[in-house]
């Protein structure tokens, strides 16, 4: 049973990454290492402006 949530977690964390659902944890950790002056965005500013650049300047993306 223990390795079944093990690999069912491996399977999350995979998904999360592929679908970007990680990208807000991985913005913070840059901000943090990157030690900023100013505070991190909020996740709802975040996501906002993820939508927005890829409205004005939109890349290859499957839908």
């Amino acid at each position: 049973m223990r390795q079944f949530a093990v690999r069912l977690r491996g399977l999350v964390g995979y998904l999360e990454g592929v679908l970007g659902a990680d990208a807000y944890r991985k913005y913070l950790a840059h901000h943090h290492e990157a030690g900023h002056a100013f505070p991190p965005m909020t996740e709802r500013e975040f996501w906002r402006d993820r939508t927005d650049r890829q409205d004005t300047s939109p890349q290859g993306r499957c839908c």
